[in-house]
């Protein structure tokens, strides 16, 4: 076991992804001398060299147009969008391309691309620099949608990305990128899926549903909770699209109550669609409606305000008592 960040464990996965296939190339916006602007990827062209490390013009339609061909030619490349605010150039090759190529062909085409975005706020970055894009592309089937939360998974689920022979969308939550954690790097990555949820806290009265950046403050909450004699049970996601539904609907019908919470706007984010499914398989064990704790339906805001848009432990806590059917910050005008 190893103790990384959460940016150094996205390095050595790459890192060993690369040692363990000659085909595994990066592609990014200064991610070759500079290493990244976030340094994700330091040391690796040094390692590897100018032909699999590769600097691009600053041109996102233009890189995920050439990571397609190489792609399509036999190499597993992985993209580096600098900034999540940054892909919309790219959406229509993601989306029109990279998603479809697969089922154009009837499976004579395999896409196995990872394209990394750095996602989320909480880091004072100004316009385009802090936003929340994956429900864009979890609409869009053919594509595999995954976020991690920790050290380990971040090592853990970029090679299993890599190895994957679908394309993947992989949400790398910035602010976390220098919290520290223990890394078993001889893990076996065959032992856990990519596309499997994990209950991180046990918990009997409400399930709390959340990935990527929310995932510590949601445990903050569970300990929070628990001293006002409530037993939240966490979900962290992991994977988007799919969704492990299985796990989540297992703690929904012990809990009864259900709170999914997101930095991504409300409106048509995936708070609605796991309220939805889960409402469709867990009715009539719901003691209440399930509630979104999510930001707002706004612009990002600039960086001095981005606090008040980002759920955080109080929102959270608030959300929890209103499936409780406690006094909450609604109570007025449910009364």
């Amino acid at each position: 076991m190893s103790s990384m960040t959460f940016g150094r464990a996205i390095n050595a996965g790459l890192r060993k992804a690369m040692e363990n296939d000659p085909k595994v190339v990066l592609m990014g916006e200064d991610i070759g001398k500079l290493g990244g602007v976030f340094r994700i990827t330091d040391g690796l062209q040094k390692d590897f060299g100018e032909h699999r490390v590769m600097d691009s013009p600053l041109a996102e339609a233009g890189i995920m147009g050439t990571a397609i061909g190489m792609a399509y030619r036999g190499y597993r490349p992985v993209v580096e969008i600098q900034f999540d605010g940054f892909i919309y150039p790219a959406f229509d090759q993601i989306v029109c391309q990279v998603a479809k190529l697969h089922y154009r062909t009837q499976g004579k085409v395999k896409v196995p691309l990872t394209i990394r975005v750095p996602f989320g706020g909480g880091i004072g970055s100004p316009e385009h620099h802090s936003e929340s894009p994956e429900a864009y592309f979890t609409h869009t089937s053919g594509l595999r949608v995954v976020s991690v939360s920790n050290p380990q998974d971040a090592y853990t689920v970029i090679q299993q990305a890599i190895a994957s022979d679908d394309p993947v969308l992989y949400f790398e939550p910035k602010r976390r990128y220098h919290v520290k954690g223990e890394v078993n790097e001889d893990i076996d990555l065959g032992a856990e899926s990519m596309g499997s949820a994990r209950v991180v806290t046990e918990g009997s009265d409400v399930t709390l549903v959340t990935y990527g950046p929310l995932v510590p403050t949601a445990r903050d909450a569970a300990v929070a909770a628990s001293d006002d004699g409530v037993s939240v049970e966490v979900i962290d996601l992991r994977s988007l699209a799919p969704i492990d539904f299985a796990t989540v609907e297992a703690s929904v019908r012990k809990t009864g109550r259900l709170v999914i919470t997101h930095e991504a706007a409300q409106s048509g984010g995936l708070g609605a669609e796991i309220a939805a499914s889960i409402t469709e398989r867990c009715f009539y064990y719901l003691e209440h409606a399930p509630v979104r704790i999510t930001g707002f339906d706004i612009p990002y805001p600039y960086s001095k305000l981005e606090f008040h848009h980002l759920p955080d432990l109080d929102r959270i806590l608030d959300g929890v008592d209103r499936v409780m059917g406690r006094t909450n910050s609604l109570s007025s005008l449910e009364g």
